[in-house]
């Protein structure tokens, strides 16, 4: 079955869907996205990630294209014309279509939004995660307001590249003074040698993860103690466990950071726990 995308109001054929040369997402990276997985056929945390996207729209000063209602609406309708059970969706939404120039264009300017989806194994994503990844460090040369999740990721991929050619699945943004801020699409845990799990505060120099978000109300579950704070590189080095969260890999374990092992190199018992029982507590929303 071929895959069918969402154009500004159009089910296209994947390989038919175009946007305009001269729209701004293009141009300028004037755009938001979200991701959002599907499992079991449930949408995991919607009404997380429609939030978070009014937010990003309003800090671009870009109104929603329609109401969060119909929006669901296009969205389920994506997700079953393309038969996807377990996988997820792309959502996008620029400024649209205008002659190049720096300034706003109209406000009558209509927005671009596209929708994609495609469907994945949850089996080959266990194996993937089982034993853990590979992460470098790298020093943070992103715009400052990385708390909009704009279509803008250059530094996230030339991160994610320079992580594959060091023979590592992901990186870990770090500044100047040698704090941990976040993966280069995801947020970061560490686990201590008291069992504390310290995250970075969510107010600047980080995406507020949906993942993240609903972490938190997993440890809750669980009865872990969370703090929120930052921390540095030695701090994280010398964790008993590091992870990884977000909507794709959901709690993913790092065993190894620039070359040297996190503990006894192993996935810890945390990052275990939180992704056995992310789902159960997760708000799902049926196709």
């Amino acid at each position: 079955m071929s895959r069918i995308a969402y154009v500004n109001g159009r089910y296209l054929p994947h390989s038919d869907a175009a946007v305009h040369i001269e729209d701004r997402g293009f141009q300028f990276a004037d755009g938001v996205y979200e991701v959002c997985e599907v499992r079991q056929g449930m949408i995991v945390d919607l009404t997380r990630h429609l939030t978070r996207l009014d937010r990003s729209l309003s800090e671009l000063r870009m109104s929603s294209p329609m109401s969060r209602a119909a929006l669901t609406t296009v969205i389920r309708e994506v997700l079953r014309r393309n038969r996807v059970r377990n996988g997820l969706f792309y959502l996008q939404i620029t400024r649209g279509v205008a002659r190049r120039d720096h300034y706003f264009p109209s406000q009558d300017t209509p927005l671009t939004v596209t929708i994609t989806a495609k469907s994945t194994d949850p089996s080959i994503m266990t194996r993937k995660y089982a034993n853990g990844v590979k992460v470098i460090t790298v020093s943070e040369n992103r715009w400052d307001r990385v708390d909009i999740k704009t279509v803008g990721l250059l530094p996230n991929v030339l991160a994610k590249q320079q992580a594959k050619e060091a023979g590592a699945q992901d990186a870990i943004f770090v500044d100047r003074n040698g704090i941990v801020l976040e993966g280069a699409s995801s947020n970061v845990w560490v686990v201590t040698a008291d069992g504390e799990l310290i995250t970075r505060p969510a107010e600047h120099g980080i995406l507020r993860g949906i993942t993240r978000t609903t972490v938190l109300d997993v440890t809750a579950k669980l009865g872990l103690t969370v703090v929120e704070r930052e921390f540095k590189v030695d701090e994280m080095m010398a964790a008993r466990e590091v992870f990884l969260t977000s909507a794709t890999g959901i709690c993913v374990p790092i065993v190894e950071i620039d070359g040297k092992p996190v503990a006894n190199g192993h996935p810890g018992t945390a990052s275990s726990a939180i992704r056995d029982g992310f789902f159960d507590v997760a708000e799902k929303t049926a196709i």
